[in-house]
C-alpha cells in the first residue's frame, strides 16, 4: 500500500509540475507577442510621425516659395499660388483636396529643404532613413470681399483670393498617407467678373 500511495503522490507532483510549466509556457508567449506588439505599435506611430512630419514641410515649402522675392520676381518661374490661381477654383462642397489629384499644383520638399530662387520639385527624398516622400497640392478655392479689413483698404480695388494647401507624407511601403491642410487668403488685386 505504501508503493500505490507514493507513486500517487509522484504522478500528482508530475501532473502539478506540468501544470506550472505550462502555465509559465503561456505566461511566456503572451509576454513575447505582447512585446512584439508594442514593437510593431511603436514603429507604426513613429512611421506616422515622420509621416506628418513630412506633411508640415510640404505645406511650408508652399508658403516659403510664395515669399520667395527671386521666384516671385523671375518672370520664368511662378510660385504655387498663382500657378494654382490660373486653374479653376475648387469646389469644396463637392470635392476634396487629395494628396493624390493630378489636376492640382504639385510641390515635394526633399532633404535639402527649402532652396530660394527655385520652384521646389526636386525628385529627391525627403528622408532616406525611413524612405518618406512629402509633397503638396495646391488649389485655388475662390475670390471672396476680404473680411475684417474694410477700414484698412476700403474702396480699393483688392480681394482676398483663397486657397488650400494639403500637405501629404508617407514612408516607403505604406499604403497610408498623413496629410494635414492650411487654409491661405492673400490680397490680390479683384478680377473683373
Amino acid at each position: 500500500m505504501g508503493y500505490s500511495s507514493k507513486s500517487s503522490q509522484q504522478g500528482l507532483v508530475l501532473v502539478f509540475a506540468l501544470l506550472v510549466l505550462l502555465s509559465i509556457t503561456v505566461l511566456g508567449v503572451s509576454s513575447v507577442s505582447s512585446s512584439i506588439l508594442q514593437g510593431k505599435m511603436a514603429s507604426s506611430i513613429e512611421r506616422k510621425s515622420i509621416s506628418f512630419d513630412a506633411a508640415e514641410a510640404a505645406i511650408a515649402g508652399v508658403v516659403f516659395e510664395s515669399e520667395d522675392e527671386s521666384v516671385l520676381t523671375d518672370p520664368a518661374l511662378t510660385d504655387p499660388l498663382s500657378e494654382a490661381r490660373q486653374n479653376p477654383a475648387i469646389d469644396l462642397d463637392i470635392e476634396k483636396l487629395s494628396c493624390f489629384d493630378n489636376n492640382r499644383i504639385d510641390r515635394t520638399m526633399t532633404k535639402n529643404g527649402a532652396v530660394f530662387g527655385q520652384q521646389q520639385n526636386g525628385a529627391v527624398k525627403f528622408s532616406e532613413n525611413p524612405e518618406v516622400n512629402s509633397w503638396s497640392r495646391t488649389a485655388f478655392v475662390q475670390e471672396q470681399a476680404c473680411r475684417g479689413s474694410s477700414n484698412v483698404i476700403g474702396g480699393s480695388n483688392i480681394n482676398c483670393h483663397v486657397f488650400i494647401v494639403r500637405g501629404c507624407g508617407q514612408t516607403a511601403g505604406s499604403k497610408y498617407v498623413v496629410a494635414n491642410t492650411l487654409t491661405a487668403a492673400v490680397f490680390a488685386p479683384a478680377t473683373n467678373q
